[in-house]
């Protein structure tokens, strides 16, 4: 019988979040690495270098890899021969764990659970709850793996009951286009099947807690039916050419994660979950001799790149900027963003459009005419920060909004994460917009580029504030220009067709 103190588990799991707040798991940033070495595409690879400096930058610092720090998700097995020392109920455990770790005075995380969420959806100011998977399976000791996962790439998960008969590959390589970017590739794509519809949601999120060993199936072969579809699913869904942040490349899922569980005769339920460029999971193991804190990782692992955005790039004074010089911006053209920006996501924008259809007009100090506005949600400075880690959000949450705000406001151009839907690109060729897209997956980095912050509208929100930046230097590229092409459709297009041509070439 092993005693586990209630404190111990308080301690590992809030430890557990605060380490993978700020690291990558090593293999991960080697499968990024290699994928980097490899990529012809020169959007793709800028890409990368940015997520790989991002995460060193992040280690050293021990600030969070992305400002959406996730929900958090717990997989706990608990031995039927432990007993507890505790006053607290496993789960109050795991959420007093879960607030420690994001009130951390050293490293705040965003809080971003919302309570009531179809009606005031209110912020539980400590994000909890955390999603708790629980088991009670034979031995001493209780297992632990935890995972905080973003909303940008847990909004992509896809689910299906396909017939018994149907292919799952034909199914996955039809529904990954329809994710878009917004879940910050390159990453991994965890796969449930079987069970019931929810079994299989479960298998696809606890199998993303997997090392990624893609190669080393590779080179020994498949053993079973799940490891062939991981191959098959892999190799499919690469020659999409979708590439790193969709901007089309050889390289669109580092590894692809497959659990099965037996289903009945009339059934094939498929569930795909992805994990994005901010991939952050720990494991532990408390066998009654006091927390399991984890083992911070060498600096050595993670490689020296240096991200130049060449001769090419342009500079860009935001507060002189015009709707000429928009229009001469090229799509796939590198900026460089200095001056004054405004911020604004989901909950700021149906408050603004509340206003501008009540015809109240904008809040005092927030003035869209002739500005950009920046989808970002940053996490609260520490020390001598302006602001904190601070990356884009998914832009197509904001696509409905779009039209009216330009119409109306005279705002000339956004910055997000991620493609635009057709409603938004449509909408920026109308009004003679623009959309720039920075890196999801390099929130430290973005941050660096924050001279001067302050909260012009909307306190009550938070983090959804709206906030006035002072930028310099913040690296952008244009995704659609004021035609309304986007580089989001012409980059993935391109590389899937030379994928294709190289296969051809190969196979001749």
């Amino acid at each position: 019988m092993t005693l586990i103190r209630q404190d111990d588990l308080i301690a590992s799991v809030a430890d557990a979040l605060q380490f993978i707040s700020y690291y990558h798991p090593v293999d991960f940033i080697q499968a990024v690495h290699e994928a980097w070495q490899r990529e012809e595409s020169q959007a793709a690879k800028d890409a990368m270098a940015q997520i790989l400096i991002n995460s060193r930058m992040c280690a050293e610092g021990h600030r969070p890899i992305c400002q959406d720090t996730g929900i958090v998700t717990v997989f706990i097995k608990i031995g039927m021969d432990v007993r507890w020392e505790a006053t607290m109920s496993v789960a109050d455990m795991i959420n007093e764990g879960v607030r420690r770790a994001y009130t951390h005075p050293d490293n705040v995380l965003r809080a971003s659970i919302l309570e009531d969420p179809a009606g005031a959806r209110r912020n539980t100011k400590d994000n909890t709850p955390a999603v708790i998977h629980m088991e009670v399976v034979p031995g001493d000791k209780v297992d632990v793996q935890v995972a905080a996962k973003g909303g940008g790439s847990e909004n992509k998960a896809k689910m299906v009951m396909l017939n018994p008969s149907d292919s799952i590959v034909d199914w996955v390589v039809k529904t990954v286009p329809t994710m878009g970017a917004g879940w910050c590739p390159p990453g991994m794509l965890g796969i449930g099947i079987g069970g019931t519809a929810e079994k299989a949601a479960v298998l696809a999120k606890e199998s993303l807690m997997d090392p990624i060993d893609i190669h080393e199936l590779r080179a020994r072969g498949p053993a079973n039916r799940a490891e062939e579809l991981r191959l098959a699913i892999m190799d499919a869904v690469n020659a999409l050419g979708i590439g790193a942040q969709g901007l089309g490349g050889l390289t669109t899922v580092l590894d692809v994660k497959v659990r099965d569980y037996p289903t009945h005769a009339a059934s094939l339920p498929v569930c795909m979950i992805p994990n994005c460029a901010a991939t952050r999971h720990a494991h532990f193991e408390l066998d009654g001799s006091g927390p399991a804190l984890q083992t911070p990782p060498s600096l050595e692992d993670w490689p020296q790149i240096a991200w130049d955005p060449g001769a090419g790039a342009r500079r860009v004074d935001l507060d002189t900027v015009t709707r000429d010089d928009v229009a001469s911006w090229k799509p796939g053209e590198t900026l460089l963003l200095n001056g004054r920006m405004l911020t604004g996501r989901d909950a700021a924008h149906k408050k603004l459009k509340e206003l501008l259809d009540a015809g109240e007009g904008l809040p005092e100090g927030v003035d869209l005419s002739g500005r950009f506005i920046y989808y970002v949600g940053p996490v609260d400075p520490v020390r001598d920060e302006v602001v904190g880690p601070a990356g884009p959000t998914t832009a197509t949450r904001m696509d409905k909004f779009t039209d009216q705000i330009l119409e109306q406001t005279g705002l000339l151009g956004m910055i997000g994460k991620a493609e635009r839907g057709p409603v938004a690109v449509e909408a920026i060729r109308k009004h003679r917009a623009v959309y720039l897209m920075a890196v999801g997956g390099a929130a430290y980095l973005v941050s660096r580029a924050i001279v001067n912050s302050r909260t012009v509208a909307f306190p009550e929100l938070g983090m959804e504030a709206i906030y006035e930046f002072e930028v310099k230097d913040m690296p952008v590229t244009v995704a659609v220009d004021v035609n309304g092409e986007s580089v989001h459709q012409t980059g993935p297009a391109q590389w899937k067709e030379r994928i294709a041509e190289q296969a051809v070439r190969i196979v001749g």
